[in-house]
C-alpha cells in the first residue's frame, strides 16, 4: 500500500525542522577511535537516547566492551538500541545506522567548519558537515519517520527496531559479539533487515544494493640480509630483497587487470541471465567514472564489462611497499627486508580460505622459480567474505514500489564494490534478507573533504523509508 498521504504531507512542511535535527547531529564531532573525541560519542549516543524516547521509542544504551586508544583502555562507544510496536499481526523489522564518523578537521581542505551544518551558499541545496551523508542523515531519517507518526497519531505500519553503533568508522570492534549475545534476545524473531549506509551509483537514479564484494588483504615478505647493506659495496654480489619482491609483484595483476593467480578464475560463479539483465539496465555512462577518477583511464569503454569489474568481478590491487627508502633525495641501500601488500576483492564462490589456498600455492611456487636464497613468507593480515542477498525476496520488492512511488522512477540494482563487514555479520549470525536502501547521493564524498547531502535525498530519503515501511507491511511474504 501507498504511504499515509498525511505522513508525506508532514514531511514536506516540516523540512526545517528535520534539517534542524540534522545540524544538531552534525555539531556533536563523533569521531571514533580517537582519545579526544571519547566524549563527544558518547554525548551522540545521548542524543539518540533523547530523541528516540521523546518520540516514543523504547530505548537504551549497552555497554559492549573496552578498547585501546593509543595505549589508554576506553569503553567502547555504546550500543543504542530501540523498539516500537508489538503487534503480532505485522512484520518486524530491523534497521541499523551508525553514529560515529571519521575525523575531519578545517585545515584538511574543508570549505566550511565540518562540524557545522552548512548550507551551500549557493542556493543548491546541499548541505555540508561530517556525517551529514554518512551516516548521520539517514539515522536522521528514521527519526523524521518516528516523529511524522507520533505527532500525527498514526501507528506505524511495521513493528520496528533499531540498533545505532558508534564504531563503524573504527571497523565496528565489538558489534559482532553484541549481535550473537542478542540474536535470541533483542534481535529475536525479525522478519528482515534494512540499513542506509550506502549511496546511489550517480546523482540522478535511486537504486537498491544487494551486494558487496568482500576483500582478502595480504602481505608479501622478502628476507635475506641481517641489515641494510650498501649497494656499492653488496650489490652484484646478494640476493636482494626488493628485486625478489618485484618480480614476485609483478607476477600478481597484469595491466589488463587480470587476476594472473591461477584458480581465483575458476571459482568465480557464472553470471546468470538475471544478473545479466540487471546490470544492463542500470543506469550509468563512463562519463560518470570518468569524473570520478579524474580522467579517462578506465580499462574498458563498455559499460555493463566496467560495471562488472567494479561491482561483481573479483579485483587485485597493489597498495605498496614496506620498509623500501622513499624519502626525498638518493639513498643506495639494500633494503634487508621488504613487504608488500595487495588485496583481492571477493564475489560470491571467491571467498577468503579458498583464494588464500590459491593465492599461497602460487607466491610460494613463483619464488621457488627465482633460485633466490632470500626467505619469502605470505601472509593473510586481514579478510571479509562477500555477501549477496536476494533481489527478488518481499523486502527488495517492498523498497521498489516505494522507490517509484517517491521519485517516479524505478531504481537500479546495485552492488557495492567495497565491503561494509557490519552487513555479513547480521546477515550470517541472524539469517535475515538484508536489503541496503541508500539516501544520499554518489557525489556525497563520504570520508573526504567537504561531506554534504543534498536536502532533496534527505527529505525525499525520509518519505522513501517511510514509503518502505508501509510498502513492506502490505506485501505478501511469497
Amino acid at each position: 500500500m501507498a504511504a499515509n498521504p498525511s505522513f508525506l504531507k508532514y514531511v514536506d512542511d516540516h523540512q526545517a525542522d528535520f534539517i534542524q535535527r540534522l545540524k544538531e547531529a552534525v555539531e556533536i564531532p563523533s569521531v571514533s577511535g580517537n582519545l579526544e573525541y571519547v566524549k563527544d560519542v558518547e554525548n551522540m549516543a545521548d542524543f539518540l537516547i533523547k530523541q528516540l524516547t521523546e518520540l516514543g521509542v523504547k530505548a537504551e544504551k549497552r555497554a559492549i566492551g573496552s578498547h585501546t586508544i593509543t595505549g589508554e583502555e576506553v569503553a567502547l562507544p555504546p550500543v543504542v538500541i530501540g523498539s516500537i510496536g508489538n503487534d503480532p499481526s505485522k512484520k518486524n523489522v530491523l534497521v541499523y545506522g551508525h553514529y560515529d564518523v571519521q575525523p575531519a578537521l578545517k585545515e584538511d581542505g574543508w570549505d566550511y567548519e565540518p562540524f557545522t551544518l552548512t548550507p551551500d551558499p549557493s542556493g543548491s541545496g546541499r548541505l555540508y558537515g561530517r556525517g551529514s551523508t554518512d551516516d548521520k542523515g539517514p539515522v536522521m531519517g528514521w527519526l523524521n519517520v518516528l516523529e511524522a507518526h507520533k505527532k500525527l497519531g498514526i501507528e506505524l505500519p511495521v513493528n520496528l527496531k533499531m540498533v545505532f553503533e558508534g564504531m563503524e568508522e573504527s571497523g565496528s570492534v565489538g558489534l559482532d559479539k553484541f549481535i550473537e549475545s542478542e540474536k535470541d534476545g533483542f534481535f529475536a524473531g525479525q522478519d528482515c533487515m534494512c540499513i542506509s549506509d550506502n549511496y546511489w551509483l550517480d546523482t540522478k537514479t535511486p537504486c537498491l544494493t544487494y551486494g558487496l564484494r568482500g576483500i582478502n588483504y595480504y602481505e608479501v615478505r622478502i628476507s635475506g640480509p641481517s641489515r641494510d647493506l650498501h649497494s656499492g659495496v653488496f650489490g652484484g654480489t646478494v640476493h636482494e630483497p626488493m628485486t625478489d619482491l618485484f618480480a614476485i609483484m609483478s607476477k600478481l595483476v597484469s595491466p589488463e587487470g587480470e587476476i594472473l593467480i591461477p584458480g581465483v578464475k575458476e571459482l568465480i560463479a557464472p553470471v546468470t541471465q538475471d544478473e545479466q539483465d540487471k546490470f544492463e539496465k542500470i543506469h550509468f555512462e563512463m562519463a560518470d567514472i570518468h569524473a570520478a577518477v579524474g580522467g579517462d583511464v578506465t580499462i574498458s569503454e563498455d559499460t555493463v564489462k566496467t560495471l562488472m569489474g567494479r561491482m561483481r568481478n573479483p579485483s587485485l590491487s597493489i597498495h605498496g611497499i614496506e620498509g623500501a627508502f622513499s624519502a626525498p633525495g638518493s639513498k643506495t641501500v639494500i633494503p634487508a627486508s621488504v613487504a608488500g601488500k595487495f588485496s583481492i576483492r571477493l564475489v560470491p564462490n571467491l571467498g577468503i580460505n579458498n583464494t588464500t589456498e590459491c593465492v599461497y600455492k602460487y607466491i610460494n611456487e613463483e619464488f621457488k622459480k627465482l633460485g633466490s636464497k632470500n626467505k619469502c613468507e605470505v601472509e593473510l593480515t586481514h579478510g571479509g567474505e562477500p555477501w549477496i542477498a536476494d533481489p527478488n525476496h518481499y523486502s527488495y520488492r517492498a523498497a521498489h514500489k516505494a522507490t517509484v512511488e517517491v521519485y517516479g522512477q524505478e531504481p537500479d540494482y546495485t552492488r557495492e564494490g567495497g565491503s561494509i563487514p557490519v552487513t555479513l555479520d547480521f546477515a550470517n549470525i541472524l539469517g535475515l534478507n538484508i536489503l541496503l536502501l541508500p539516501v544520499g547521493r554518489g557525489d556525497d564524498g563520504a570520508h573526504s573533504t567537504n561531506e554534504k547531502i543534498d536536502t532533496s535525498n534527505y527529505i525525499n530519503g525520509t518519505k522513501l523509508l517511510g514509503s518502505y515501511l508501509y510498502e513492506l507491511a502490505a506485501i505478501s511474504k511469497d
